[in-house]
């Protein structure tokens, strides 16, 4: 401070704060060797509180109004200080000024995810990210923790202190909430609100509240979103077989014109094929009857030296069964005419016998 700022000050009587910054948290009053005038005018503006510190000890704070400083305004800092009523010399004291309005202009967001336990997904990592207001409600513990004797203590130096205490009240507040992972959207508010509590009683000690907490989003990694989506997706389509006769039909209707036959078949085996993967598989139809019992032991058949089979009984005569056409099948000890086979009899009946030779 220059010699003319030392002399202007004795004529200065006003102690105020002016804030054009709108991050200053607090500002210290300038003044030559810290010297007031007895009987200044101290003007505390709403949204501020000034506090004086006397040999780095807090006297005095002062609430929104206009003071006079003497002893009578001044009963702390006068017993400090040994005045007797009517002193009226300059005397030594700090000034700060403490903004107490509230700063809505803090962002927050998660730099890693956070795990969580969800009852129908199972271990799931969230990512979240909003904004919050701060305010000062106790000027003498921001003082004495955060500021200290800083000329001007802005926002930003106590922006990284806060964002960690939000993201750590956070990842607690997601990780034992409870809340089903497709309601979060709808529990924000009411969770915002909550952090805003319990923020506001952990960071009591150093003078600060947080009015106000917004959760704007929480969101998924990609490769869950993407599952949820295809989740959404058979929702609405509903019944997976009508979904595909829908489907084949708008390819016939695309198909028009010289391309009708073409389309007609693309259309028909798009449907068949979308219909057989999407059906439940291993489920008869239950428009039809129950499939055949299978065959006891296969059948084989011996035609002019040559061996044919395996068959069932219902296909042997079809195959070209006789009375004297060979049979065998297991525990057979060897080939046997098909007459001489009672299991064969009622395939037989009605058989011609063979002609006669010539």
């Amino acid at each position: 401070m220059t010699f003319f700022d030392k002399i202007r000050g004795e004529f200065i009587d006003i102690v105020e704060w002016l804030d054009d910054s709108r991050d200053t948290l607090v500002w210290r009053f300038p003044r030559h060797e810290n010297e007031i005038k007895m009987g200044a005018r101290l003007v505390v503006r709403e949204s501020q509180v000034a506090v004086f510190v006397n040999e780095g000890q807090i006297a005095d704070a002062f609430a929104p109004g206009t003071y006079t400083l003497e002893t009578r305004n001044l009963p702390v800092l006068s017993t400090l200080k040994g005045w007797k009523y009517g002193f009226q010399s300059p005397f030594k004291a700090e000034v700060y000024f403490v903004s107490t309005r509230q700063f809505a202009d803090f962002k927050w967001g998660t730099q890693n995810p956070i795990m969580v336990r969800d009852a129908e997904f199972g271990p799931v990592r969230l990512r979240a990210f909003g904004a919050y207001a701060a305010r000062v409600i106790d000027a003498r513990a921001l003082l004495r923790e955060l500021a200290g004797t800083d000329p001007q203590f802005r926002t930003e130096e106590v922006e990284g202190y806060l964002r960690q205490m939000v993201v750590g009240r956070l990842a607690h507040a997601l990780a034992t909430a409870g809340v089903p992972l497709l309601d979060l959207a709808a529990r924000q508010h009411e969770m915002g609100r909550r952090l805003a509590e319990a923020l506001t009683a952990d960071l009591a000690g150093v003078g600060i509240a947080i009015p106000t907490f917004t959760i704007e989003n929480i969101s998924l990694p990609p490769e869950v979103e993407r599952a949820l989506d295809k989740r959404s997706q058979m929702g609405i389509v509903g019944d997976l077989g009508q979904y595909a006769r829908f489907q084949a039909a708008e390819a016939l209707e695309n198909a028009g014109g010289a391309g009708e036959g073409m389309g007609l078949g693309v259309g028909i085996a798009a449907g068949q094929q979308m219909a057989a993967a999407l059906a439940p598989q291993n489920q008869p139809d239950a428009r039809q009857g129950p499939p055949p019992l299978p065959d006891d032991d296969p059948w084989y058949l011996g035609v002019d030296g040559e061996q044919r089979g395996p068959f069932g009984e219902a296909g042997l005569a079809a195959a070209g069964l006789t009375p004297d056409a060979l049979v065998w099948r297991a525990g057979m000890p060897q080939w046997t005419p098909a007459r001489d086979v009672p299991e064969l009899a009622s395939l037989l009946r009605g058989t011609p016998p063979p002609l006669p030779p010539s």
